[in-house]
């Protein structure tokens, strides 16, 4: 009778604790559900788009790119900083600059494509995009990651975009640009979105920043 009066009042003394560790697993698993988060941006933040061709916006007016939609989307300053053209070493290379004259809160890194199309190393590709993202993070500046894909009728991007996410803890889209780019309603030319494609694009990117808690 003794032992199982001490049982029931050890597991009555300890209740409290496994109900902590409870506590504890389930706010975990929340913050798991919810991704990487971002700062809010303040009013006046400034957003980087930073990236080649499809930030730049060929195939659309200016007023149509995914960052002039995306600004009137967040109420927040978004610069369309994108290069035509631009190859990831390339870009790498821009910017330190852009970061200076700018200012961010945070980066919005789309870059790769013209990488691919020129058939050059896939992990060249990744260095420079990780070493892009950590140059931001150095200075101060949060980035949400923007996959695009590689030449294939999936329109997937390559598996280095999600891992270089993961490893620096960021937002990540990964399926846009390859879902507006297989889509040919959505398209000016074989590579590049028009309006309607980039204003899907900002759209999803305004929602991947309101689920990570930067809007």
């Amino acid at each position: 009778m003794r032992s199982r009066m001490d049982f029931r009042t050890r597991g009555h003394r300890f209740s409290p604790m496994w109900r902590a560790i409870a506590l504890v697993v389930l706010v975990f698993a929340a913050c798991a559900e919810r991704g990487p988060r971002l700062s809010p941006l303040p009013g006046d933040a400034v957003v980087l788009a930073f990236g080649d061709s499809l930030t730049y916006g060929t195939g659309a007016a200016a007023a149509e790119s995914y960052p002039a939609q995306l600004e009137a989307l967040i109420g927040r300053r978004v610069v369309r900083a994108g290069v035509p053209g631009e190859v990831s070493a390339q870009a790498l290379a821009r910017l330190p600059e852009a970061l200076d004259e700018h200012a961010p809160k945070l980066l919005l890194l789309c870059i790769g494509g013209n990488d691919f199309l020129q058939r050059m190393s896939p992990v060249d590709a990744a260095a420079n995009v990780r070493a892009m993202v950590k140059l931001a993070r150095e200075r101060g500046v949060e980035v949400l990651l923007v996959g695009t894909p590689e030449l294939s009728l999936s329109g997937a991007a390559p598996a280095f975009y999600a891992e270089i996410a993961r490893e620096f803890g960021l937002p990540y889209e990964g399926e846009v640009i390859g879902e507006v780019l297989t889509d040919r309603a959505l398209k000016s030319d074989l590579v590049h979105p028009n309006g309607r494609g980039y204003r899907i694009i900002a759209e999803r990117l305004a929602e991947s920043l309101r689920d990570s808690g930067a809007i």
